[in-house]
This record gives structure tokens, C-alpha cells and sequence, in this order.
């Protein structure tokens, strides 16, 4: 039997589909944040713990009315307190509020949690129901397991770049890294096996640890790079390449046989689908160069804007190239409502929701922008049932870092 959730327990809205669950959150910067946020927007309450000085997050820009609009977009909807884990007395109010939750994240470098006494080897003794996620680079165990590794580093020794400059022509070094992929898959697939030794715990009655790889959420997304790395090609792959419009770049993915049949009439070349360069998979693979320029000399008289019009009312697979804000203010992103509006009045900022609807339950970025140790209090006071006095008597004791 699952236990009853502890007394205390500060409770969603009955359409949340986590309203009943606390998590604690040990992380910083993306993947863990991220994989927290998520369920933050599921309902959950989440207590995030932060350092004397704040996640590093909380100072990067963009700014607005003070806020950083990054850490924003990380971490809506959680309360945040302070707490010391250098100092004994800040580790035993964390070992406490583990002792209430339900999950714990954090993505620390594999061994501090053990080092601060807050592994889930030793907590699951004391809460048997806990499900524990720890996010790293390489994994909790193994030779590079404790090597420091951020996502362009995990992007560097996974392979990914280096096959991404395979795909690319004129190319002489690997693309620079902006975009961190590593975190958002390892966020993606944390709050996936969350939920599901979620699950198994309705089933057994028992919590488990969770043990997630930046690096393995990257090679899996590799998937035929993985099999041509075991059985290589004696051709170059087919790679869908942009292609000059007249004032920009359009993508055209004719994938099927019916595709390019309709691509070929389009473009004033109807008989395209008999000629033999491209009359087979394998022979169009082999001529692809060819194929793309009789696609860039049509594209290149036309507006890119006209290209995706013309294309995809024909029934072609088509998009010119947009910036992110472009893509933002698209009438589809506006029906689905994928932007969340935050902040003030005076200067509020858009945030992603989840790529997900569902039919009843309430899943979207809360409003809930946390302050450093804003909810330290309330915290302490609602999970642990602490009186002030005994709140200041931690403080003095350097619970919440060095005061004065």
C-alpha cells in the first residue's frame, strides 16, 4: 500500500494530473530545471533549494523588470528556499523534506549527493516510496562518469557534431554550439521515466533511482548514424538539403514517390518521376545533387513565401525559412497556445508550454515566478510543521548561510 501523502502537503487543482505530488529539486542550470519545470506545469509542488547566492541561471539575460526571463522559463511554478547543504544543519532540514517527498531531482556530478548524506541509498531507508531521478553527463557509474560535462561537451563526444558536419557541403570544422539538445532530451526523457516509476509505485507500493545520461539521451536520438557507424554505406545518404528562393531559403521535402510525382508538375518538370536519375529510391539517392538543382532553379525565381504557398497547396511538404520570433507568432502556435504570458503588466514575456494537450487535465507554465528564498518560510513551516522561532534559531545556526 502507498502511504498517505504527509500532513502538510500543499495541494493543486483537481484537474493537475501531479496536484498530489512534492518533489524536491536539487538542480541547476537546464536539464534538471527543465525536467522539474515539467512537472511543475503538471501540478506538482515543487520545492526548489537553492545555495545562499541562487542558481547561476537567475543572472542570465534577457532581463525583464528585474526578472531573468531564462531562469523564468526554467523554473515557473516552484517555491524556492535557501538552504546551506555546506553546514550540517542545511543538509538535516534537506534530509527532512526528503523524508515528505514524493521525487527528488537533482543533477549535481555523480557522488556530492552521497557526500552531503542525501543519496537515495540512504534516503530510501527512510522514505521506502521515494523515486529519486539523478541527471549527469555520462551516468552515475563507469570511467567518465565523474568528468564535468555540459551539453556542448556531451554534443562534442557523442558524435553528434561530427555527423551533423558529414551532412553539411563546404564544411571544414564542426558547427558552433548554441542550441543545448543534450539538456533538453535528458529533461525529456527524466520526466518520462518519472512518470513511470510514478506508476510502478501505484502498483508495488516502492520508489526506485532513476539514473539518467545526457550522453545516452544523444546517442539514442542517433539512431541510423548508429547503424552506419556498424554498417557503413557504400552511398552517401539522401540529406535534405535548403534551397535558394529569392529572397531567402526554402526546405522542400518530397519524401514519398506521390510527393515528387506532384513536385516535378509544379515546377514545370511533369515527366520527372520517369526519368531514370530519379525513377528509383536508389537512383534518386545517387542524383540527388542533380535533383536539387532542378528544384533551386524553380525556388530561385519565386519569393520563399510564394514557394511554400505554391507547394503546399499542391500537396508538397514545404516551409520557407522563418526566425524563431516568426515561428512564435504563427497563427497555429497561436491556436494551440503554446505561449505562456508572464511577468507584470508592464513588461510581461512569452514562455513555451509543454508540447502536449490533454482532453481534461490541466497541464501549463504556472504564473509562480519564485524570488531567492522566497518561500523558505512557508516551506518549513507547512512541509516540517517548524515554528518561527525554531526557523531563526536555524538561521542563526547557518541553516540558510551566513547571515549579516
Amino acid at each position: 500500500m502507498i502511504q498517505s501523502p504527509p500532513l502538510g502537503r500543499k495541494s493543486g487543482h483537481a484537474d493537475d494530473p501531479l496536484s498530489d505530488i512534492r518533489v524536491v529539486d536539487f538542480t541547476i542550470i537546464m536539464s534538471g530545471p527543465l525536467c522539474t519545470r515539467a512537472l511543475a506545469d503538471a501540478g506538482a509542488d515543487v520545492i526548489k533549494i537553492e545555495a545562499p547566492q541562487g542558481d547561476a541561471i537567475r543572472h542570465r539575460a534577457p532581463n525583464r523588470s528585474g526578472i531573468s526571463t531564462y531562469f523564468a522559463s526554467l523554473n515557473c511554478g516552484k517555491r524556492s528556499i535557501i538552504l546551506d547543504l555546506k553546514s550540517d544543519q542545511g543538509c538535516k532540514i534537506a534530509e527532512r523534506l526528503i523524508e515528505t517527498a514524493d521525487v527528488v531531482v537533482e543533477n549535481f556530478r555523480p557522488g556530492v549527493m552521497k557526500r552531503l548524506g542525501l543519496d537515495f541509498e540512504r534516503m530510501k531507508a527512510k522514505n521506502p516510496g521515494l523515486i529519486y531521478c539523478s541527471i549527469s553527463g555520462a551516468g552515475q557509474t563507469g570511467p567518465s562518469a565523474t568528468a564535468p560535462a555540459y551539453a556542448p561537451v556531451i554534443h562534442a563526444s557523442s558524435g553528434l557534431e561530427l555527423a551533423n558536419q558529414q551532412y553539411q557541403r563546404g564544411s571544414d570544422r564542426p558547427a558552433n554550439n548554441g542550441i543545448f539538445i543534450a539538456d533538453v532530451l535528458g529533461a525529456t526523457h527524466a520526466v518520462s521515466a518519472i512518470q513511470l516509476a510514478l506508476y510502478d509505485r501505484e502498483r508495488t507500493g516502492e520508489g526506485q533511482h532513476i539514473d539518467v545520461a545526457l550522453m545516452d539521451s544523444i546517442l539514442g536520438m542517433l539512431i541510423y548514424e548508429l547503424l552506419t557507424a556498424q554498417f557503413p554505406s557504400d552511398r552517401p545518404r539522401q540529406v535534405y538539403e535548403p534551397v535558394k528562393a529569392k529572397d531567402g531559403y526554402v526546405m522542400v521535402a518530397a519524401v514519398t514517390p506521390r510527393n515528387l510525382e506532384v513536385l516535378f508538375r509544379v515546377i514545370g518538370f511533369p515527366g520527372g518521376h520517369k526519368d531514370p536519375r530519379f525513377a528509383t529510391v536508389a537512383a534518386k539517392e545517387e542524383n540527388w545533387s542533380a535533383l536539387l538543382k532542378i528544384i533551386e532553379d524553380w525556388t530561385s525565381r519565386h519569393s520563399a513565401a510564394e514557394c511554400q504557398r505554391i507547394l503546399l497547396e499542391a500537396g508538397v511538404p514545404c516551409s520557407r525559412y522563418r526566425t524563431v520570433q516568426e515561428a512564435m507568432e504563427d497563427p497555429q502556435i497561436q491556436e494551440r497556445g503554446l505561449m505562456a504570458r508572464l511577468g507584470n503588466e508592464m513588461e510581461p514575456f512569452l514562455v513555451a508550454n509543454q508540447p502536449y494537450k490533454f482532453s481534461r487535465s490541466h497541464v501549463a507554465a504556472r504564473s509562480r515566478l519564485p524570488g531567492l528564498g522566497e518561500h523558505t518560510e512557508e516551506v518549513l513551516m507547512e512541509a516540517l510543521g517548524l515554528e518561527r522561532h525554531e526557523i531563526a534559531t536555524l538561521e542563526k545556526d547557518g541553516a540558510f548561510g551566513k547571515t549579516g
